[in-house]
């Protein structure tokens, strides 16, 4: 896949669609005005084509293309590993960027006839599911995994804002980050969709061979049934989210084993399935 890798990089740098854009606006602070150049984000459709057959259409942040059909291929079951996502090219098209993913045969023929709804917009996570069993699907139960301080915790929370490179020119995407308990964040991937920086950061995590038994993700948003879906399926065994779960997200991290831990921010947090993994002295102090 290296020489497809070349391929890809080569083209994102001629002729990739920018990740933001500058644009004058009217900027008021109370009865102050001023004309300012302000960021934008960029949210491009992506096209998914495997085995030269159309999947699905997402709308995401035009960066790290390879790990988000990576981490997209693995969470959504399409492949069960790796060395199933055999070859890949990316193109970028004057009205989007069309991914083509080569995958077994075996693969493709139970996807082929799924019946995906072939858009897929910023803010969905369920988006091309048209059936139950696909939506709603069962990771197994993930191992014992880690144990992590609350001071850690804290410390890494504190930390991720200055990895959001994008977020701080733009102020309009999402984060999802891995970090390691004693040594902080390892990485981060951004994108206008919460689900796709997650999927971005897992791609990423299994094309570089990481222990996913070794760290935890943080997103910065809601902790929705996908997120945990997504987290679970690969083995990762704690998931932090800056805001709330949803009632079906804590089902899911419950019966998986998972750890989920919601509304952390500062030096606060709650935690709400399987507590042992988070370990909390007295204080904070």
């Amino acid at each position: 896949m290296a020489n497809d890798n070349a391929a890809m990089h080569s083209l994102e740098l001629n002729l990739g669609w920018p990740s933001y854009q500058q644009s004058k606006v009217d900027r008021w602070v109370g009865s102050q005005h001023s004309s300012q150049d302000d960021y934008i984000a960029e949210e491009v459709p992506i096209s998914l084509i495997f085995n030269g057959t159309p999947y699905v259409v997402m709308l995401a942040t035009p960066t790290n293309i390879e790990d988000f059909a990576l981490g997209f291929s693995i969470t959504e079951g399409i492949i069960k590993s790796v060395t199933e996502f055999l070859k890949v090219n990316v193109y970028h098209r004057s009205n989007g960027i069309e991914v083509h993913i080569k995958i077994p045969e075996e693969r493709f023929s139970c996807i082929a006839n799924k019946g995906r709804n072939l858009t897929g917009r910023t803010g969905c996570g369920l988006c091309g599911a048209s059936t139950l069993q696909q939506a709603i699907r069962q990771p197994d139960t993930v191992s014992a995994g880690l144990t992590l301080t609350a001071n850690d915790l804290t410390g890494i929370l504190a930390d991720l804002r200055q990895h959001q490179t994008l977020n701080q020119l733009t102020g309009s995407v999402h984060a999802a980050a891995w970090a390691i308990p004693g040594k902080g964040i390892e990485a981060v991937r951004e994108d206008v969709g919460r689900h796709n920086a997650l999927d971005k950061l897992i791609g990423l995590l299994l094309r570089t061979q990481k222990d996913l038994q070794a760290g935890f993700v943080v997103v910065t948003s809601r902790a929705s049934y996908e997120m945990v879906q997504k987290t679970a399926y690969v083995g990762i065994t704690l998931l932090t989210a800056i805001s709330a779960p949803t009632g079906l997200a804590i089902r899911l991290a419950e019966e998986t084993g998972l750890t989920l831990i919601g509304f952390a921010r500062d030096q606060q947090h709650v935690v709400y399935t399987h507590p042992q993994r988070l370990i909390h002295p007295n204080s904070f102090n």
